[in-house]
């Protein structure tokens, strides 16, 4: 055999192993990509899930995870010297907080606006009265639901900002704020905001209820998430939806809730105009929209502004859908969502 024909031979040979390495490769990197990893943790008094395709680096979970706590730590009203256990111990005194948690109060006394108080950042003193997380909760006396009421103002907050700092303060000393109806989606957000930096391109972040898909399917189909069946088992679905780098949110009477011994059922949306758990022949809303900030707001408003007002003010807002469950188990679908 001649040099260059054997020369000829061995370029031929390297050829053909380069592109067995490369399909190995391939192979490889797309079962990779269509593998999910799924890790739980417990944050916001429930469990989370972080889902994600495309890698199995531990350290983008502790991340995430790392950052639940920081925002935990921040917002929650239960732990003490979070920005917003500080404002409501205060006594009406300025306190300084984080840009971020400033931030998302402007956003929940703007829907605390939007709806004329009908969802309310004040709400809290209520909350802790009523005390649905307490192992035997019970219905409050009348005297203290109106003693309560009195302080319940999204008015009172007050935010002021320098070069330098940002305070919040409180007009009415005896009024406290609680963002359990925005705060979990703000999280989402930023979560989904850091997978992103990290390179994910395909994930499902759920923080009990809140869910956040990043992208899609790393095949580019959507992904299927279903709304839970109100009083069903815990993976029955109502309907389930396919969302494509959304947010799809649920408030509903189903999750937090007593009943007393003549039957009558006692959840955890609380009307700010009586004081008691609203009652409006709804069993919940979920909200699809590009924001889990504005998903979460929203599907609290629009399940205390009712069928009929809360489906206006979706169809009223550019990018959200929903869908509404009565109390006798029907869709209600807003006009982008029609089956």
């Amino acid at each position: 055999m001649t040099s260059s024909r054997k020369y000829k031979y061995l370029a031929i040979l390297c050829l053909l192993i380069c592109c067995l390495f490369a399909g190995y490769a391939a192979n490889k990197s797309h079962n990779i990509n269509t593998t999910p990893v799924t890790k739980t943790g417990f944050y916001f008094d429930t469990v989370i899930q972080i889902t994600l395709y495309g890698t199995f680096d531990e350290q983008i979970f502790d991340n995430c995870f790392a950052l639940c706590e920081q925002y935990e730590t921040m917002l929650s009203r239960t732990l003490e010297n979070s920005d917003v256990w500080n404002i409501n111990h205060a006594d009406g005194k300025p306190v300084i907080v984080s840009s971020e948690t400033a931030y998302l109060l402007e956003k929940a006394v703007y829907y605390s606006t939007l709806t004329n108080g009908i969802v309310d950042a004040t709400i809290a003193p209520l909350s802790n009265l009523w005390n649905f997380s307490a192992t035997n909760p019970s219905v409050p006396s009348e005297a203290d639901i109106t003693s309560l009421l009195s302080h319940v103002n999204y008015k009172n907050i007050t935010i002021s900002k320098t070069d330098t700092t940002t305070t919040v303060s409180l007009s009415d000393p005896n009024a406290s704020i609680d963002l359990g109806f925005i705060a979990k989606g703000y999280i989402a957000d930023k979560l989904k905001e850091y997978l992103l930096s990290a390179n994910i391109k395909s994930a499902i972040i759920n923080l009990g209820g809140n869910v956040l898909t990043v992208g899609s399917k790393p095949d580019g189909s959507a992904f299927t998430i279903g709304i839970q069946q109100p009083f069903g088992d815990r993976n029955e679905s109502a309907i389930a939806l396919p969302v494509t780098d959304s947010s799809l949110v649920s408030s509903g009477i189903y999750e937090r809730y007593f009943t007393t011994e003549d039957g009558t059922l006692y959840h955890h949306i609380l009307d700010t105009k009586t004081g008691y758990p609203i009652q409006n022949n709804l069993f919940g809303v979920t909200i699809l929209s590009a924001s889990s900030t504005d998903g979460d707001a929203l599907s609290t408003a629009c399940f205390a502004l009712g069928l009929e007002k809360g489906m206006a003010l979706v169809e009223s807002l550019e990018g959200i859908e929903a869908v509404f469950i009565t109390n006798d188990n029907t869709l209600h679908y807003s006009s982008g969502l029609q089956p």
